[in-house]
């Protein structure tokens, strides 16, 4: 809806501007991205049902306040459980939490009896909702197998987290022990749920995946300090939050928002000033620290935008583009205007699946415009229309950062996104088709 949406769009506004034609509006790209998010919001809620296989049974669900995790809570010495029943203890009448086994020195015991006398020190699995497992932490006379070796963070440690693995993750294809999570990310894995199912198995000898969903626990500044790094697609605080701190920050950040979207869109500010202005003031009125704004900074973005200028002139340069862009004209003539215009959405379609989305519009920019300028088109649409079509990937999981965010805690399966992807990928195509000659 706005040039600010993804890292996408703001990489075509500066080849646009680059490129010597009118910058690009903050809510131009609505003109088309309207339409398609109603278009496409009718297309999910019609097929979602019919396409979508639904995995919600008892061993995964796609909601988190039913999935399930297995997690080992430790019975503290001489604390309130030590030496009294299971069933006189609480344990048995948990909601959501079931006790499937209880480990001691040399023997294990499952399925667990009612009259069993818990002793200090035993460890004790229980399966449950996520929700649930977090309030099994706050339970007098258990603790967590992982606390002790989290006391070296001090004071605030006990804040858990749900966290998705991204495919930058370091920790990707190894195990939580050879990748040596608890020192890299200072926060101890609790529980790991895979593709709908919960991961039974000891967390150590766990070999991670692309979309694992891990449970842990870490310090308050946890969420802050890796929110926006490649290493997790999302970070997710479960337990308490200090609701105060939050709700002044959010009083704090909305009028900031405000107004730089007022002054960019007023023309008051460039795009650049007025976002620059607003983390001066975010920073300024101590809402984030100096370190943390630092650590907000996705380098990723940064890089791929500033050598998108390079690669973009390079393409044109050589001549490659101007090759390129006869070759579609040639093919698609006969088409018209319009046909040239649905050969470069495709062909960005396509693109956007096998590298990054910013990546599939930087390369097709300079085809676009040479395309564009021998077909008639206009130029500054026909990125637009680029810049819109490669943010828009659905066919596989890999192909954009939120389609892996839910692809573990979903319980989907890689076909999964074809199935619906594809009638979302032609609504894609027909929108942009039709309404960028209309719109521009």
């Amino acid at each position: 809806m706005t040039v600010l949406g993804t890292s996408t769009t703001v990489a075509v506004a500066g080849l646009v501007e680059s490129a010597g034609m009118d910058p690009i509006g903050l809510f131009e790209v609505g003109k088309l991205g309207l339409p398609l998010t109603v278009a496409g919001l009718v297309v999910i809620v019609a097929l979602a049902p019919l396409l979508l296989p639904d995995r919600s049974g008892p061993r995964g669900s796609l909601g988190a306040a039913s999935r399930e995790y297995t997690v080992e809570m430790v019975v503290e010495r001489n604390g309130r459980l030590d030496g009294v029943e299971v069933e006189a203890g609480g344990l048995r009448s948990l909601d959501g939490v079931f006790l499937v086994q209880l480990e001691r020195p040399g023997y294990t015991i499952a399925p667990v009896s009612p009259r069993t006398v818990l002793r200090g020190d035993d460890r004790l699995r229980f399966v449950g909702r996520v929700d649930d497992v977090v309030d099994l932490h706050g339970m007098l006379g258990l603790r967590s197998s992982e606390e002790g070796q989290l006391a070296r963070l001090g004071p605030g440690t006990g804040a858990i987290y749900e966290v998705v693995l991204g495919q930058q993750s370091p920790v990707v294809g190894q195990t939580l022990r050879d990748s040596e999570f608890r020192g890299r990310y200072q926060a101890a894995v609790v529980a790991v749920h895979r593709a709908g199912y919960r991961v039974d198995a000891k967390l150590g000898d766990v070999r991670m995946r692309v979309g694992d969903t891990l449970l842990l626990i870490s310090d308050a500044d946890f969420e802050m300090q890796w929110a926006e790094q490649p290493d997790f697609l999302l970070v997710s605080s479960v337990g308490e939050i200090t609701s105060r701190g939050v709700q002044r920050s959010a009083l704090v950040v909305a009028p900031i928002v405000v107004a730089m979207v007022a002054l960019a869109a007023t023309g008051v500010l460039t795009l650049v000033e007025s976002a620059l202005l607003a983390a001066l003031a975010v920073v300024g009125l101590r809402v984030l620290s100096p370190i943390q704004a630092r650590n907000a900074i996705d380098l990723d973005v940064v890089v791929t935008i500033a050598a998108a200028f390079g690669l973009a002139a390079a393409i044109r340069e050589s001549g490659l583009a101007d090759q390129f862009a006869m070759g579609i004209v040639d093919a698609f003539e006969g088409l018209g205007p319009r046909g040239v215009l649905l050969a470069l959405v495709i062909a960005t379609i396509v693109l956007t699946e096998l590298v990054t989305n910013s990546a599939a519009a930087v390369l097709m920019f300079p085809v676009a415009i040479a395309a564009a300028e021998a077909a008639g088109l206009d130029a500054r649409s026909t990125a637009i229309a680029i810049a819109i079509t490669a943010s828009a990937s659905f066919l596989t999981p890999i192909g954009y950062q939120t389609n892996i965010m839910v692809y573990g805690p979903g319980g989907y399966r890689f076909p999964d996104y074809a199935r619906l992807g594809a009638p979302l990928s032609l609504t894609v195509i027909a929108v942009v088709v039709l309404g960028t000659p209309v719109f521009w």
